[in-house]
């Protein structure tokens, strides 16, 4: 591994660690915090809130700044805000403090995905990007199940802990390792603001606001269908949890290699279809737990199969804008997220069992497959102009290669 990217994937440990410890720690927050457990589910969707606030408004105020000094602030103000959630005294107080941490997680992968190309070595570069998402993976391996394990048997609050560690570590690994990128004295934000007024740039939006959802529907309630489906102690929930980090550690890597190998756009297509049969049958099978646990791990590898190809997706796709794009493909990320908590959540408020958060989300994957479809089809088409109409349609950032 590249020690230059090493900083990356110590922030991405410690994102991922504050971003799906919550899924674990539901029901020990609920029970301290005494409120239900479908609305301890809204921390999830206040940090999502907080990356789609963050991300393109946090890039845009600090864009015209070299990458490594934005990327060390965006993690102080990391670090400093889930040491409030480790304090915070009741549910409303906390709901604040998981807003916003969420404000720099977006922005942090944007501006660290774009980082992670220009250092890469050419064609290698969604590999690169994966490895800054291997911090994602790692966390939800070791960070995540350890949060579980530590706030299950003694305090959530020390799990928020673990995650402030993690903090300052990247911190300093990033003024020490972080090669110093040259900022972009030319920088318009007008003209870059201009790439969201192109069809390709809310395909891609959609695309992944709509279908990555269908991870969270999944992951969100994976504790209790576990427990309640699955007949698995509350014990073991740690334990399936580092089957699904290592599922998404290898879909991971995966997916930076067939981004590189055919193209972000054709990756991402596939993908989404992949997922969306996969938690048809995580519905089906999750009542034995010999299938349960095969599908545990499936179903992380195709989620975060997806990871690298989105990215490298919009960085390709806006030329000129690439930081601002690749920001607000994490806040879209993140809309995924908060809609998959809820929507996931609803068939559970009409009593059905723990499988069907699974059918949404396969509904949610499949109508992301559906814009990436459509997204490579407008991109072939503009590749190949017929009319002058076409060609007229073929310009600027649009044109560029998926």
């Amino acid at each position: 591994m590249n020690k230059n990217l090493l900083p990356l994937t110590l922030g991405g440990l410690g994102i991922g660690i504050t971003e799906f410890v919550m899924m674990g720690l539901l029901p020990d927050i609920a029970k301290d915090l005494t409120v239900s457990i479908p609305k301890a589910g809204h921390l999830i969707s206040a940090y999502a809130l907080g990356v789609v606030i963050g991300a393109p408004l946090l890039v845009a105020i600090a864009g015209k700044y070299p990458p490594k000094n934005i990327l060390i602030a965006l993690m102080v103000m990391f670090t400093a805000f889930n040491a409030f959630s480790a304090f915070a005294p009741d549910f409303n107080t906390l709901f604040i403090a998981r807003l916003l941490s969420g404000l720099p997680h977006g922005a942090f992968f944007g501006v660290g995905s774009v980082v992670a190309s220009r250092i890469a070595k050419k064609g290698k570069e969604a590999q690169a990007v994966s490895l800054m998402f291997l911090g994602l993976t790692i966390a939800n391996i070791a960070g995540v199940p350890l949060g579980t394990y530590i706030g299950h048997h003694f305090s959530w609050r020390f799990s928020f802990a673990i995650v402030v560690a993690v903090g300052l570590i990247t911190v300093f690994s990033l003024k020490a390792l972080l090669p110093a990128l040259s900022a972009n004295a030319d920088r318009n934000l007008r003209n870059e603001l201009g790439f969201f007024k192109k069809t390709e740039a809310w395909l891609i939006i959609l695309m992944i606001s709509i279908g990555t959802g269908g991870l969270f529907c999944w992951y969100s309630y994976i504790a209790p269908m576990m427990t309640s489906v699955a007949g698995f102690s509350a014990d073991a929930v740690t334990y399936i949890l580092v089957l699904a980090g290592v599922g998404m550690m290898v879909g991971n890597l995966l997916g930076g290699f067939l981004a590189d190998r055919f193209s972000p756009g054709k990756a991402s297509a596939a993908l989404l279809i992949l997922m969306a049969v996969t938690l048809i049958v995580v519905h089906f099978v999750s009542f034995n737990q010999i299938t349960a646990l095969i599908m545990t791990f499936i179903t992380g590898a195709v989620a975060f199969a997806l990871a690298a190809p989105i990215q490298m997706l919009m960085i390709n796709t806006a030329k000129g804008a690439e930081m601002i794009a690749a920001s607000v493909s994490q806040a879209s990320f993140n809309i995924g997220n908060a809609l998959g908590a809820f929507l996931g959540g609803l068939p559970l408020v009409y009593h059905f069992d723990y499988t069907w958060p699974a059918v949404v989300g396969a509904a949610m994957a499949f109508f992301g497959a559906f814009f990436a479809f459509a997204f490579n089809k407008r991109k072939a088409a503009a590749g190949n102009p017929k009319s002058v109409e076409e060609v007229m349609i073929c310009e600027g950032a649009a044109c560029d290669c998926i």
